[in-house]
C-alpha cells in the first residue's frame, strides 16, 4: 500500500478516535450489500423463514418448500434477489395475506463457482410472503449424506449441514448475508425411527403426521440455520444444558461436557445473561469439518474432544462464548469476521482461567499463538491482517486462525492498556446495545472511540489501532502469551534431542494434552527418524486415541522423515474429517514428491468420508503446492 493510502486510512481512523466523548455521535450505518452476496435487503428484505422439507437418503436431496416473510423497505422495489446455489427451483409464489397465493416470474442465473446462482423473483407491491417449491442436489456443498457404516453406531444414515459461512444457499433459497438476522420455523419429514433436530426450540417426539417441528424465535443469520438427522439420543447435563449424540456415544460425550452449565454461568457473570433458552450439544460423527459450530442453542461438535478427561473442554467455552459474540453480535460481512472470532477466541481465554485456571489459560493461549504464526506464514500478506483492503473472492479460501488469534491480541491489549474491570464493562455493553443486530468494523471502532478509548486518549492512537486492523504483521506493542508449562517442555526436549535425557525418562504422565501438542507442534527440524520412532515406541504415539495428539504426532513424525507412520496416518485420515486435524498432515506430506504421492493416494481413498467443505480445503493443498 502506498504512503498516501496509508495515511488517508490513518486519518479516517484518527476522526473516529478523536470524536470526542462530549456528544455520542451517530454510528456508521451497515452497508446495503454483502459481496458475497446476491441479496438486496435494502430493497426487500427478508424478516422470517419457514421451511417445509422432506429428508430423502435414497436420492440425497432435501424437498419442500422454503416460504420468506419479507419488508418493502424501498416502496419502488417489485424485484427479491436471492441466494442459491445448485437447487432445482421448480415454482414460485406470492401471497399478500399468507392465504391466497399466485404464480411469481422468476428467473435463476448462471452459476457462478463462488456465489451460486442469483435467484430474482418478480413480487407485486402488496406482496408479503413468497414460497419456493426447491429440492435440493446430491453434491450440496452444505449437506453431508453418511451411510450407516460412516457413523458411531453403523446401524442408520446420518444427515447433518454445515452452512457457514455461504452455504445455506445450498438448502434453503434466502438472503445468505449475515446483514440479514430473521426468525425462522421448520417441518421436517424424517424417515421413521431417525430423529431431526435443528438450531432452534424442539419437541421431544414428532407431530401426529411424523413431521419434526421447530421454532427459532429470536433473529439469527442463515448461516446459523442448522439441521441434523439420523439416529440421535439425548441427555441432560443440567437445568438448561444436555447432550445429543447417537446412543453408542451418549454415555462419553454426557460425561466429557458435563460441566457446561457451570461454564454458562460463569459467562453469565461476566458479560451478562444467556439470550438463548437452552445451550445443548449435537455430537456428530467424525467427518464434520469443524472442531464446533456455534449453531444457536444447539452447538454441532467433532467427537475428536471426547477424550475421557475433559482435557478439550475449551472448545465448548469457545462455541457458548459464540452464543455473545457471533450470534448474539454478528459479523456484518465475511469481511468483518474478526468481530465474530476474536471476540469468541478472547472470551474462551477468560473463561478457562476463571474455570480451569491461569496455567491452563496460558497454555491455551501460547496454542493459539503458535496457530497463529503457521497460519501467517501459509498466508498470503493480504489475507494476514484483520480486515482485508478488498473482500476475498471466497470466505472459505482465506480461512485461517488469523481472525480468531490476532484478533484475541487486539482485545488482549486493548484490556491490558484500560484494566480488565473497565474493559469488562465495555465488552458488555457491547453486546447489550448490539443484541440481536448485526454490526461491522467500523461500527465497533465508533463504539470503541466513545466507550473505552475516551476514558483516556493517550493510552491508544489511531496508527496502533490501524496496525492492529491492516498490518501484515503482529505489532511490535502486542501483549504476547507465555507459559511456564511449555517452558519446562521445551528444557526437557532439549535434554531428550541431546541425548541428556533417555526417551523413558521424558516426564510425560504429568503432561496434559496441550503439553503434548507444544512438544509435537514445535519439534526442532533436528529430530532424527531414530529417535521420532524411539518415542513412538516408548508412548504408542501411533496408536493413541486421542484424536488431538495423533494428528500433532503425525505431522512431526512425517515433517521428521519418519516414514514409518504413513500407513498409520493413512489410517487416521480416512476416520477424522475435522479440518484442523488434517490440514497439517497432508502440508507436512506434500512438502516431499514422494510424500505428495503418497498424500494423494491416501486423499482418494479418504476423500468419500470428507464432508464437501473439507474435501475442498484438502484439494486446495494439492492445487496451491505444486
Amino acid at each position: 500500500m502506498n504512503r498516501s493510502k496509508r495515511l488517508l486510512r490513518a486519518g479516517v481512523l484518527a476522526g473516529l478516535l478523536l470524536a470526542g466523548a462530549a456528544a455520542r455521535a451517530a454510528e456508521p450505518p451497515l452497508p446495503d450489500r454483502d459481496p458475497h452476496s446476491y441479496a438486496n435487503p435494502a430493497q426487500l428484505r427478508v424478516t422470517q423463514v419457514a421451511l417445509d422439507l422432506s429428508v430423502d437418503f435414497k436420492r440425497k436431496r432435501l424437498s419442500g418448500t422454503s416460504e420468506l416473510q419479507i419488508a418493502h423497505v424501498d416502496p419502488a422495489a417489485r424485484e427479491l434477489l436471492l441466494d442459491t446455489r445448485d437447487l432445482s427451483i421448480e415454482r414460485v409464489e406470492t401471497s399478500s395475506d399468507g392465504k391466497t397465493w399466485s404464480k411469481a416470474a422468476f428467473q435463476l442465473a448462471a452459476r457462478d463457482r463462488v456465489l451460486g446462482s442469483k435467484l430474482s423473483i418478480a413480487v407485486p407491491a402488496d406482496a408479503q410472503r413468497v414460497r419456493i417449491r426447491y429440492t435440493t442436489a446430491p453434491q450440496a456443498s452444505a449437506l453431508q449424506w453418511l451411510t450407516p457404516a460412516q457413523t458411531a453406531g453403523k446401524r442408520q444414515p446420518y444427515l447433518f449441514t454445515q452452512s457457514q459461512a455461504i452455504h445455506a444457499r445450498s438448502w434453503i433459497p434466502l438472503q445468505d448475508t449475515p446483514l440479514v438476522r430473521m426468525p425462522y420455523s421448520a417441518r421436517i419429514r424424517a424417515p421413521k425411527n431417525l430423529r431431526a433436530v435443528m438450531s432452534a426450540e424442539m419437541h421431544e417426539q414428532p407431530a401426529a403426521d411424523g413431521a419434526w417441528e421447530f421454532v427459532m424465535p429470536q433473529p439469527i443469520p442463515s448461516y446459523l440455520i442448522a439441521l441434523a438427522v439420523g439416529d440421535i439420543a439425548f441427555r441432560s447435563t443440567g437445568e438448561r444444558t444436555g447432550v445429543y449424540a447417537e446412543p453408542s456415544l451418549l454415555d462419553r460425550a454426557a460425561y466429557e461436557f458435563a460441566e457446561t452449565e457451570k461454564t454458562m454461568e460463569l459467562e453469565e457473570q461476566l458479560y451478562g445473561p444467556y439470550r438463548w433458552g437452552r445451550y445443548d450439544l449435537l455430537i456428530l460423527p467424525p467427518s464434520f469439518p469443524y472442531g464446533g459450530m456455534e449453531n444457536p442453542r444447539l452447538t454441532f461438535a467433532t467427537p475428536t474432544v471426547i477424550t475421557g478427561d475433559r482435557k478439550l473442554v475449551s472448545l465448548v467455552t469457545h462455541e457458548l462464548s459464540h452464543s455473545w459474540s457471533g450470534n448474539l453480535v454478528t459479523n456484518a460481512t465475511w469481511s468483518d469476521f474478526w468481530l465474530n472470532e476474536g471476540f469468541t477466541t478472547y472470551l474462551t481465554n477468560r473463561l478457562n482461567e476463571a474455570q480451569y485456571g491461569l496455567e491452563f489459560a496460558d497454555m491455551e493461549r501460547v496454542l493459539g499463538l503458535q496457530d497463529l504464526r503457521d497460519s501467517e506464514e501459509q498466508a498470503e500478506p493480504a489475507d494476514r491482517v484483520l480486515v482485508r483492503a478488498t473482500p476475498a473472492a471466497d470466505p472459505d479460501e482465506v480461512f485461517s486462525s488469523i481472525p480468531y488469534e490476532r484478533g484475541a491480541l487486539f482485545l488482549t491489549w486493548l484490556e491490558s492498556l484500560y484494566g480488565r474491570p473497565a474493559f469488562d464493562r465495555f465488552l458488555r455493553g457491547w453486546f447489550d446495545e448490539h443484541a440481536f443486530k448485526s454490526a461491522s468494523t467500523a461500527q465497533f471502532l465508533a463504539y470503541l472511540d466513545e466507550h473505552l478509548i475516551a476514558q483516556d486518549r493517550s493510552k491508544a492512537s489511531a496508527a496502533q489501532i490501524d496496525a492492529w486492523l491492516h498490518a501484515p504483521q503482529i505489532p511490535a506493542f502486542a501483549v504476547l502469551p507465555r507459559s511456564d508449562a511449555f517452558t519446562q517442555v521445551e528444557s526437557q526436549r532439549a535434554a531428550w534431542l541431546g541425548g541428556a535425557l533417555a526417551t523413558s525418562a521424558l516426564p510425560t504422565s504429568g503432561w496434559a494434552v496441550q503439553q503434548w501438542q507444544h512438544f509435537l507442534d514445535t519439534m526442532p527440524a533436528s529430530v532424527t527418524p531414530a529417535q521420532l520412532q524411539a518415542l513412538d515406541a516408548q508412548y504408542g504415539l501411533s496408536k493413541t486415541p486421542n484424536a488431538i495428539i495423533a494428528s500433532s504426532w503425525f505431522r512431526a513424525a512425517i515433517a521428521g522423515g519418519d516414514q514409518a507412520v504413513w500407513p498409520a496416518a493413512a489410517q487416521y485420515l480416512q476416520h477424522v474429517g475435522r479440518m484442523r486435524l488434517l490440514g497439517p498432515i497432508y502440508r507436512a506430506w506434500i512438502a516431499t514428491p514422494d510424500g505428495r504421492v503418497y498424500a494423494q493416494q491416501t486423499y482418494a481413498q479418504a476423500r468419500a468420508g470428507y464432508h464437501p467443505i473439507a474435501a475442498a480445503s484438502v484439494q486446495r493443498l494439492f492445487d496451491e503446492r505444486p
